[in-house]
Formats: structure tokens, sequence, C-alpha cells
């Protein structure tokens, strides 16, 4: 049912992406720029925060890269505006085509869903110029344990879906703040710091909240599922949810993270 674990149905999530803008706009703040630099969004999805970044950019540029070609498509269109200043890229964020050519690299709620942390920071720092700096932010720590552990207790009770998820693991990689300033020293970096915040989030309502899970935080079960099976767990997922207090809170912590390269 719906996208492969690659893909993402990026229209869905651009309409969904609240939680995740705001975040984005938080830490833009943080970034201090002069408005001249080339800054890399690393995992733009549909460039809504890109945009943001691009005005703070009047005469720079920004590389505005992803994994997924749905998500690039709908950047491109939300970007149309900023076309003589943004460069939209292809890229797997480990594999960067991309060596001394970035002020800056900028990114939200992307990092997690990269599996091999330490191949990603090695990436980053080839892209980066001497005297860039990384400011980010992704998932980390006990970022969504309740949400994940409800669905992994719906399925082990449901015999009829066990089957679909036999050595399966969420394709996510929430990493502690101390194995995050470990592995970006390995990678060359310096003056990394990183940190976890807690940002339970209320989306506002049931038919919203089984939106949400099945484009973003349950994409992986459901492509796994026939289209019973999915309708099955994101029905109980929404009448659970419908219990918490206050109703239909993901538990989300963010691990931001700077570094530089000197």
């Amino acid at each position: 049912m719906g996208q492969s674990p690659r893909e993402w149905n990026s229209t869905q999530y651009h309409q969904l992406s609240d939680p995740q803008f705001q975040w984005g706009m938080k830490v833009l703040d943080r970034l201090q720029l002069r408005g001249d630099e080339t800054v890399l969004d690393a995992g733009c999805g549909t460039g809504r925060v890109t945009a943001e970044l691009a005005k703070r950019l009047p005469r720079g540029r920004v590389i505005a890269s992803d994994f997924s070609a749905n998500m690039l498509r709908s950047a491109r269109q939300t970007l149309a505006d900023f076309r003589d200043r943004v460069r939209c890229l292809e890229a797997d964020m480990t594999t960067l085509p991309l060596e001394n050519e970035v002020d800056l690299i900028f990114s939200t709620a992307a990092f997690h869903w990269v599996q091999d942390h330490d191949k990603l920071f090695r990436s980053l720092f080839r892209a980066l110029r001497s005297g860039g700096r990384l400011i980010a932010q992704c998932g980390g720590g006990p970022n969504l344990e309740k949400t994940y552990g409800r669905a992994k207790q719906i399925i082990a009770e449901k015999k009829e879906l066990a089957p679909y998820f036999q050595n399966f693991t969420e394709p996510v990689n929430f990493a502690s703040p101390e194995q995050t300033t470990g592995r970006l020293k390995r990678a060359g970096f310096h003056d990394a710091e990183a940190w976890l915040e807690s940002t339970p989030t209320v989306i506002p309502d049931a038919q919203t909240y089984r939106e949400f899970l099945q484009t973003v935080v349950l994409r992986a079960h459901v492509a796994k599922l026939p289209v019973e099976g999915a309708e099955y767990l994101l029905h109980r997922m929404r009448e659970l949810g419908a219990e918490d207090d206050p109703p239909f809170t993901l538990d989300y912590w963010r691990l931001n993270l700077e570094a530089r390269k000197v």
C-alpha cells in the first residue's frame, strides 16, 4: 500500500509537514547568515524550509538535496521563485557529489532516515569548505518510542500481520548526543556539540493523525502490508491515539547538532 520505502508521497507530506516546518524554522534562526554564503540543505523534502533559507541568502546560493525524486519534484515547484539561486540535487547524503563546495550545511528532520551516520558525516565533511559549519536537527534518543512501541504491540496481537514483519526493523537511526559527537569528531569535525530536546507534538484531529502516521511515521510499516492490513494498523493506532493526553500526541525528541570544519 503506497510508496516504496525509498520514495515518499511528497504531495501528502507537503500538506502534513507543519511540525517539521516549525522545527526547521527554529533551526534556521540559529544560522547567523551574512547573506552571501553557499548553503547545502541536506534532505530538503518539499522545500518549505528551503524557501525560507533562500530568502535569507539574497546574494548567496542554495543546494537543495534529497534522496527522493518525488520530494525534489515538489521542491522544484516550491522553490520556483528562487530558481536563479537554488540548485536541486537528487543524491544520497552519504555519497554527496560535492567537495569543498559549501560554506554551511543545514538540515532538519532528515538525518535519522540515514542508517550509517559515520558515512553520512564523512560525506558532509567533504562537502564543506575550510571554516564551514554544520547546523542540523533530526530525531534522536527516545524519539517516538511510545508510538513505535504501540505499532509493534498491535502487530504482535494481530496474528495476520506478524508474518509481514519477520526480521523487520524501523528504517530510522535515532542516535544519542554522545554517539553523535563521537561520530562527528571521527569524521574530522571540530567543536562538535549535540543535545536532545523534547518536542511532544499534538496532531489536530483523528484524520490528520492517521494520515500523518501513514505518510511519515509508519510509512515503512504501511509499505510492508496489504491494503487490509495497513488499514487495520492505522485504524487501531488512531483509536489508541485518541486515548492520549492530550489526544493524538506524538512523542517527538529532536537531536540538535553543530560542528565546524577547520
